[in-house]
């Protein structure tokens, strides 16, 4: 285990949904969420556990845009699914419970093994981290990277995330990931497969086949933008192992298309500016809020 999640025991929340109020709450659910998950994905299939576990169970190139879905609903779930938030993570961990193999070396891999399972999280904190800083209106504080953390640790606890691997604060959480990117991540046949496939989406299963050349032709230009934006949210040295290059043209680049998008998305209505579960369970407090006023004010 790292250095950095050497610490004293220390008092971890008890599971519980994250709530209103939160910057979780407020901002994981608009569909600028999407444009860093790609880059967490990439740094999950280059943790050598998760990359043999992916390669043998997942359909991401298979079902690419099947995949990519059921994974944001199910993300979508874990903020703003209230109670069932906690089902979801349960279904979540005995769904992975037999998600075993053994790759080429004849090592084997579990996809629960405490380690792996804590990066998935991890690299969702640093996907959302990177998120604010290309694309809203400014990047977040320190102060607010912590306070931001802390939502986190929440979220670990939920998914039984084991408390050794819990960074203290976003200090240690950043010497961690910075190690992880160092240290343990590899250039893994998984990671290159995940941006060959995100550059060319191939269509959903129920497309007629007819319509295929249509849909290739239609989702080239998201492909190539996902792609570029994976790349140039994914940190250099985990660019560096995969081979992957990025000038100073493609980051001005990339900072110009996150100064248009922070300042487009915000205009937009709420019912497009946030995924549909996340839309509804807004909508759904805010009623309540309402509804609770209207108690209080009661005559008695």
């Amino acid at each position: 285990m790292t250095a950095a999640l050497e610490s004293t025991a220390r008092e971890l929340p008890t599971p519980g949904p994250i709530g209103p109020g939160t910057r979780m709450w407020d901002e994981t659910g608009l569909v600028t969420f999407s444009l860093t998950a790609g880059s967490a994905f990439l740094l999950q299939t280059m943790e050598p556990t998760i990359s043999a576990v992916v390669d043998a169970h997942s359909t991401f190139r298979t079902d690419p845009m099947g995949r990519a879905l059921r994974s944001i609903s199910s993300v979508m779930m874990w903020v703003y699914g209230g109670e069932e938030a906690l089902a979801e993570a349960d279904r979540l961990r005995a769904m992975h419970a037999s998600l075993n193999t053994t790759d080429a070396a004849g090592v084997k891999h579990k996809a629960l093994a405490s380690g792996p399972w804590a990066w998935v999280l991890h690299t969702g904190t640093f996907a959302f981290t990177e998120n604010a800083k290309y694309f809203a209106r400014r990047p977040l504080s320190y102060a607010e990277k912590e306070a931001y953390y802390q939502e986190t640790v929440q979220l670990m606890r939920n998914f039984s995330v084991a408390p050794k691997e819990i960074p203290e604060d976003f200090a240690a959480f950043e010497k961690f990931f910075a190690e992880m990117v160092d240290n343990q991540l590899e250039s893994t046949g998984t990671a290159r497969d995940y941006l060959r496939v995100i550059r060319s989406v191939a269509p959903p299963k129920q497309l007629p086949r007819a319509l295929a050349p249509v849909w290739r032709a239609a989702v080239a230009p998201v492909g190539k933008l996902q792609y570029f934006v994976t790349v140039g949210t994914t940190p250099e040295p985990a660019r560096r192992k995969l081979g992957l290059t990025w000038s100073e043209a493609d980051e001005r680049k990339l900072r110009a298309l996150g100064w248009l998008i922070a300042r487009t998305v915000p205009l937009l209505p709420e019912r497009v500016r946030y995924f549909p579960i996340a839309y509804e369970a807004r909508r759904l407090e805010r009623d309540r809020v309402r509804l609770r006023k209207m108690i209080d004010l009661r005559p008695l």
